[in-house]
């Protein structure tokens, strides 16, 4: 059978992606206590009628059971579950404000522990799922259908044997993606956007793609990525990677980082089955 496990600090979308996954014919059980996971896998190999099953796992677990996690996972390999962690989060000042405008109660606070407490709790109480994920989700900068749209295509459509690269493009001046597996810095090829009538393009407009398409730093850069990913990606799989993250980032994320990783996309599709490309910066 296929296992799903959601992780992550409330806030952060797991409710959202639990719901994908449903919608994509997963069995779906919110908030499991973890010491029943080897129970219920075991219940639901004698069903038939379902091969795939995806379940939530928050702080609210008993502290013993989120303790000894990781010995729960192996014992579930060694029957050859086919399983995976999924772990979901934001930064901290944006869970902070999720809470605040929706005004929803942390489940870790109290009269005790303030929000912001709370919150740095549930990273702590969280760490023993957080260490083992197979792929974790940074969701501050996210929509709702941009977050939907991300567990869709990297993980409900996932081919089973193989491993999902996504070409991420940002901007450094909104912050390092902490999802990013591996993070090349473009900043130093010709910037478009000092070239008054390409500014209002981006990376994917025709007249960007010139301009950066006949610089020979931009290629012998793209070349080097290049040589590099495909140098490694096989190692990665070889080692049971699931989910491999490349971010490329220029100042703004708006024209050279959007180049690179659409060309990269572009050359692995060719070579590779399971290839996304996303621009955070992009609307």
């Amino acid at each position: 059978m296929k296992l799903i496990i959601i992780s992550g600090r409330s806030g952060s979308g797991k409710s959202t992606g639990l719901h994908v996954l449903e919608d994509q014919g997963y069995y779906c059980i919110d908030n499991m206590p973890a010491g029943l996971l080897p129970a219920f896998v075991d219940e639901m190999e004698k069903e038939p009628l379902y091969d795939k099953a995806a379940i939530s796992i928050d702080a609210r677990n008993f502290s013993q059971d989120l303790r000894r996690f990781p010995s729960i996972m192996n014992a579930l390999r060694e029957q050859k579950i086919e399983a995976e962690i999924i772990y979901l989060d934001a930064e901290h000042a944006t869970l902070l404000k999720r809470f605040s405008e929706t005004r929803r109660k942390h489940p870790l606070s109290s009269q005790q522990c303030s929000l912001d407490e709370a919150i740095k709790k549930e990273k702590e109480v969280l760490e023993p799922i957080a260490r083992l994920a197979d792929l974790t989700i940074d969701t501050s900068q996210l929509s709702l259908h941009e977050l939907r749209d991300t567990i869709s295509k990297r993980v409900a459509r996932k081919q089973h044997s193989s491993m999902a690269l996504l070409f991420q493009s940002f901007g450094f001046k909104k912050g390092i993606p902490i999802d990013a597996d591996y993070v090349f810095d473009v900043r130093c090829l010709p910037n478009p956007y000092w070239v008054t009538h390409l500014r209002q393009y981006s990376g994917l407009d025709e007249p960007v793609k010139e301009f950066l398409g006949s610089q020979q730093q931009v290629l012998d850069m793209f070349d080097d990525i290049k040589r590099f990913v495909e140098r490694w990606l096989p190692c990665f799989e070889a080692n049971n990677r699931s989910y491999i993250t490349i971010a490329l980032g220029c100042t703004g994320g708006h024209h050279r980082s959007v180049y690179i990783s659409e060309k990269l996309a572009t050359y692995f599709r060719e070579k590779w089955p399971n290839v996304q490309v996303r621009h955070r910066e992009l609307p």
